[in-house]
């Protein structure tokens, strides 16, 4: 583990000075050392389909009461700091670095301070191997002075990104109680939360008094549901690829012979890609899902990518940019196969060199089909989840080199005329993970550091920091804390009613909506995205004067304040029992009667997954 974590270091440049400066704003009912807490109803699951199983699996957390948190009544935030007992609260990162982290912790502090000067924050030092060996830092002002509003996790660091064998849930346990501690503070994303989730349960199940919750960070934005529109991390990142690509884009229209192929972060969901297109305007994107969807096949793919190339040449342009996102590859049928025929391999410890021997023969006929880089990244070892290092494979490279193969093939053919093909790949994968986090992540993170330290006072384990109505000013900002088990789903292999769960339950990643209207919108501008080289240029991030407050676009364009949708079927419930009263006239009786029939007819239709095949995105 690196000695110099959490070491308090002069920041080297004006920007990281003045950025330090810069105070979070936090909506108004955390403004004050207390909250109001209001429960709500109890939770269901997010696929209905899952429920029993998700029962099952966590009996002592499943089905919370959702709550959110007040401002306090008029008074109360007054009262003797000494009836508010302090508090030991631990606090580990468990993802990928993303911007803003570092503000989770700072918010983390800052709450426990106001709740009692007496409270201890411990970091962990190097991620979850820390917490296992009780590697502790205890995060004070000074410590926190170098990294606040700083991009990175190098306060603490991060290591394998999960808390999942038995001997690893032992090893935590075993810190929360040596530590004595209250709580403790997740930081990460679709797999530390699910990671989260299990070690509550754990906790609960053993009477060890350690409140665990957990808090949205990725910077794939995949963390993504009824609870949480978008995750700490996300907005700064697209904006940072957004500006190397606007810049790519105009490189390419510049010099007017290069196709640049740029592959983006997002393993299982195409987010970040998603939301670098609608920033930047490329000619080309292809997400994972709409090739999921479809079934296409990798040579179908690039016949798509070749289309297009050759719709420009007819207009005398022979450059372009094509946004991908690092997952793409899994999206495509014969080459997921592949994959999982390869991760079986290495899970049975079959040695690399034998491994292409050990494939299935249309297995080993793709495998050889593709170019020798590519063979030898898709046998690297697998990331700690047991998953392919996406981020090692070169799928745009490959794409270019198929591509080209394919452009000399309609040459010949006599079906392409136009200039010779050319590629240009890039990766961009770790250029923003350090990034100095824009105002909304910095805010963001700030807030649920302090809903962190609100839940674990309020008694609640298994639950993850929230906050709604993100699209609007801070101060309209609706703070929550959601139980996960709400967030879980049992992955099924067919579509439908019918279809049977497997698996084990978990926060699995969510995909791009097709239906959405973000998605609608790209589907609209498409064709002049090919064709008219409607190239936009972001520019670098804003941290003060016009465009500072900018937030990403899928979020603004998506209507996804589900906690204000919840309030409001609590108004109109409340409504008709105010009307539906005994002594009211028997036909108000009968149409309310009527009216709810209807309803929950159509609710339990809706309840379980449509068969329905969604629009698919053409490039024309």
């Amino acid at each position: 583990m690196n000695a110099d974590y959490g070491a308090s270091t002069e920041l080297a440049g004006p920007l990281q000075q003045r950025r330090a400066l810069y105070q979070p704003r936090l909506p108004p009912c955390l403004q004050g050392a207390t909250v109001r807490v209001e429960y709500g109803d109890a939770t269901a699951t997010i696929d209905p389909i899952g429920a029993d199983a998700v029962a099952q699996a966590f009996p002592r957390t499943y089905g919370q009461r959702l709550v959110t948190f007040l401002a306090p009544d008029a008074g109360a935030d007054k009262a003797d700091v000494q009836e508010r007992p302090p508090i030991r609260v631990g606090v580990v990162f468990s993802g990928r670095q993303s911007p803003g982290g570092h503000n989770v912790v700072w918010g983390l502090h800052d709450a426990l301070r106001a709740h009692n000067p007496h409270s201890v924050l411990y970091g962990f030092i190097g991620g979850t191997e820390g917490l296992f060996a009780n590697k502790t830092l205890e995060i004070t002002n000074g410590v926190l002075a170098s990294y606040k509003n700083q991009g990175g996790f190098d306060l603490l660091g991060r290591s394998i990104d999960q808390i999942r064998t038995s001997k690893q849930v032992s090893a935590a346990m075993a810190t929360c109680r040596n530590l004595d501690l209250d709580g403790l503070v997740i930081v990460g994303g679709v797999t530390s939360n699910s990671d989260a989730a299990q070690l509550a349960e754990t906790l609960v199940q053993n009477n060890c008094k350690t409140k665990v919750v957990g808090v949205p960070v990725s910077l794939n934005g995949d963390l993504k549901n009824q609870f949480v529109e978008t995750t700490v991390g996300f907005d700064t990142v697209c904006k940072v690829n957004s500006q190397l690509i606007s810049n790519v884009c105009l490189d390419a229209i510049s010099a007017g012979k290069y196709y640049y192929f740029v592959r983006l972060m997002g393993r299982k969901a195409s987010h970040v890609a998603f939301e670098c297109a609608l920033q930047s305007h490329p000619n080309m994107l292809i997400m994972g899902e709409e090739v999921a969807l479809s079934k296409l096949t990798l040579m179908e793919c690039i016949n798509k990518i070749c289309d297009g190339v050759q719709a420009r040449a007819e207009l005398e342009k022979y450059h372009g940019v094509l946004l991908i996102p690092e997952g793409l590859i899994e999206s495509i049928p014969e080459m997921y196969a592949l994959i999982q025929e390869i991760s079986i391999l290495h899970n049975s410890n079959i040695p690399v060199a034998e491994m292409p021997s050990k494939l299935s023969p249309w297995a080993a006929a793709l495998f050889q089909f593709l170019p020798p880089f590519i063979r030898r990244e898709l046998l690297l070892h697998q990331e700690s989840d047991n998953s392919a290092q996406l981020s090692q494979i070169d799928t745009e490279q490959l794409l270019a080199h198929l591509v080209e193969a394919e452009m000399i093939k309609r040459t010949k053919e006599g079906r392409y005329k136009g200039k010779k093909f050319s590629s240009v790949c890039h990766f961009f994968g770790y250029q923003a993970r350090g990034s100095l986090p824009s105002n909304f992540d910095c805010d963001y993170a700030y807030a649920l550091g302090h809903i962190s330290l609100h839940m674990i006072a309020a008694g609640l384990t298994g639950y993850m920091a929230t906050v709604a109505n993100l699209k609007d000013p801070v101060h309209k900002w609706r703070c929550a804390a959601a139980p996960l088990t709400a967030m879980m789903s049992v992955k099924r292999h067919l579509r439908g009613p019918g279809a049977i769960p497997t698996g084990k339950p978990a926060i699995h990643p969510s995909p791009i909506d097709l239906k959405g209207k973000a998605y609608e919108l790209l589907r609209g501008k498409a064709s002049s995205f090919l064709l008219d080289d409607y190239y936009r240029t972001p520019g670098g991030i804003q941290y003060e004067g016009p465009g500072s407050d900018a937030k990403p676009i899928t979020l603004t364009i998506e209507d996804q304040d589900y906690m204000g949708d919840i309030e409001m079927l609590k108004l109109y419930l409340d409504k008709v029992r105010t009307i539906v009263k005994p002594g009211c006239s028997r036909d108000t009786l009968k149409a309310a009667i009527s009216s709810m029939i209807s309803v929950t007819d159509v609710l339990t239709v809706m309840s379980h997954p449509l068969n329905a095949e969604l629009p698919l995105y053409h490039f024309n």
